[in-house]
């Protein structure tokens, strides 16, 4: 018997695995979601954007304008910070992690400061902002490795 050649990458399984955590977020504008990977391909963490424990998302605020105490912005734990906080095992030193949404500056000092060592991300929509640019900085200047997610042409589909 031939060996199965249309397996999923370990980039595609784990982005995968980062989509499919995205799609637990309750905010109504973005979703994101992140996978956290160890040097031997197994996954250590997985989180999404959503209001920290304890917050219930039906009392607390999804708005992206008007005052900033009514705006989700002062509340909301992003997916790599979650994922983060979610593992148990230690540190993370040495760690990928995929991500939907490249990391804001906040998320990238965390994953920094817990020994992440490269981020692969889905989307860089927000480029342009000061938040982003500060993180392409500091994952510079700390040899964080960094690179947008290459797909290879096949859906990633869940049957039931």
């Amino acid at each position: 018997m031939d060996e199965r050649k249309d397996y999923l990458s370990w980039d595609a399984y784990f982005m995968g695995i980062a989509i499919l955590s995205a799609q637990r977020s309750k905010d109504p504008g973005t979703q994101v979601g992140a996978c956290i990977v160890g040097a031997d391909n197994k996954i250590l963490s997985v989180g999404y954007n959503g209001m920290p424990i304890g917050c219930s998302d039906a009392n607390m605020p999804w708005a992206r304008e008007g005052d900033p105490m009514d705006t989700k912005y002062l509340y909301v734990c992003h997916a790599e910070l979650n994922a983060i906080l979610n593992y148990s095992g230690g540190n993370l030193k040495g760690s990928t992690v995929y991500t939907t949404l490249f990391p804001c500056n906040e998320c990238a000092k965390a994953l920094i400061q817990s020994g992440v060592k490269r981020v692969v991300y889905l989307s860089d929509k927000y480029s342009d902002s000061h938040s982003v640019q500060a993180s392409k900085l500091m994952f510079r200047m700390t040899g964080v490795d960094f690179a947008q997610y290459e797909p290879s042409g096949r859906d990633i589909a869940m049957e039931l």
